[in-house]
């Protein structure tokens, strides 16, 4: 098949979507398919264009044997929600404008959402090129955005909810990463035919234990420390104030220091928190190239995945969840719902309460006093992440699906 995955976010950007959609393109290129990518010159997520792609109006390269052409955005660093919808539609506009000009008639346009605008660019390319429309839906888009309250107009949120409806109507099969966003479709009344669970996964080669380094330990001033680590975006949803908060409430434990990994908006509120509290307990670093995020999660020593206390996110997966129990990483998860299942089912965590500082506090002494107990959940994870989440398995259930369209 030729496969186009259009999505805005794509390495050399780092996180969940740009990991999740490059894997699953080098499978299926791995498995005789000619995969391509339509997707935005990368500035997340500190909302300027990368150096080498600055003043680009295209720009054409091939990773890892993929195709990827890149097209107009406009890069903002403003929060604000007219900026953030700016961002959104010029690369909404652009894709369709100028990718239709550069990309070849494919058989299957796979479209990442959110942003959801990005549901209305691939149908007309889809018809443009005679191919059929995928839409894929990570988070479920506008509720998550009025949930956070992120997205408040009345007028905006129902022409919002008219697109969703619309490219679910559309869409020749809608791939969904929770059980929860299968369900939320299929129960607003859309045929349970045409959606699928497509979960996230990891590259259990690529992850693992046999990763740790201690030269990573000494440059990070941590050799001698009990690390216990936050990776990932630094985002409204995450709440991570709740882990300044523990490090606040163990302060006097010297031995346990509390890293912090990557970018986001809510990463300047955290520092200026930390600050104020004078915690020397908490270190901030920036964010990782994917090739060394291997190594630097596999040489922490636990990891803390929080979500804030919303109904909302009894349907999340968070992706840094199956790289941690790849890496044999007891994790202390603070979200409910489908993640806790996963985590009680594999026994490869303590599971706490969302945005209970306190629980998070004693689970992380548990896990320092009880070296035999942070091995057992480690091997637990790697096991059951190898067995049920593999890169490979969901690549090759997506797969399927796309031959039978």
């Amino acid at each position: 098949m030729k496969i186009l995955f259009l999505t805005q976010y794509f390495p050399p950007e780092v996180g969940a979507p740009q990991n999740r959609i490059f894997e699953f393109a080098k499978q299926l290129k791995k498995n005789g398919h000619d995969v391509s990518v339509l997707t935005a010159m990368p500035n997340y997520p500190k909302g300027e264009i990368f150096k080498e792609y600055k003043g680009k109006k295209v720009f054409i390269e091939e990773i890892n044997g993929i195709k990827v052409i890149r097209t107009r955005i406009y890069a903002t660093k403003s929060k604000s929600f007219s900026s953030r919808l700016r961002n959104y539609l010029s690369f909404t506009f652009s894709s369709v404008l100028q990718g239709a000009k550069l990309i070849e008639k494919q058989d299957v346009i796979i479209t990442e959402s959110p942003p959801l605008f990005l549901g209305w660019s691939g149908y007309i390319l889809s018809k443009i090129k005679k191919s059929k429309f995928v839409f894929n839906v990570s988070d479920l888009w506008p509720e998550s955005a009025v949930k956070l309250g992120v997205l408040n107009n009345k007028m905006f949120i129902r022409m919002s909810t008219w697109l969703e409806e619309f490219c679910y109507k559309k869409a020749a099969a809608v791939t969904c990463q929770t059980k929860g966003i299968v369900d939320n479709i299929i129960n607003r009344g859309f045929s349970k035919e045409k959606v699928h669970l497509i979960t996230n996964g990891v590259d259990i080669e690529l992850f693992s234990k046999e990763n740790k380094d201690e030269n990573t330990r000494k440059e990070l001033n941590i050799n001698d420390k009990f690390c216990v680590c936050y990776a990932g975006i630094h985002g409204i949803a995450q709440g991570l104030e709740v882990i300044v908060e523990v490090a606040e409430i163990l302060r006097s434990h010297k031995e346990i220091q509390f890293i912090f990994v990557g970018d986001g908006p809510e990463k300047q509120k955290l520092i200026s928190i930390k600050e104020e509290k004078s915690l020397n307990n908490v270190t901030f670093l920036p964010l990782y190239p994917k090739k060394d995020m291997p190594r630097l999660i596999a040489s922490m020593d636990s990891t803390i995945i929080p979500l804030k206390k919303l109904d909302l996110f009894k349907g999340a997966l968070p992706s840094k969840m199956f790289e941690c129990l790849a890496s044999e990483l007891p994790i202390i998860l603070a979200v409910e719902g489908e993640a806790e299942e996963l985590i009680r089912s594999a026994n490869a965590g303590i599971v706490v309460e969302p945005e209970n500082s306190k629980q998070i506090a004693e689970a992380v002494l548990d896990l320092y006093n009880n070296i035999e107990l942070r091995k057992e959940l480690g091997r637990n994870g790697r096991k059951y992440v190898s067995e049920n989440y593999s890169r490979e398995t969901i690549t090759k259930k997506l797969e399927k699906i796309l031959e039978d369209l």
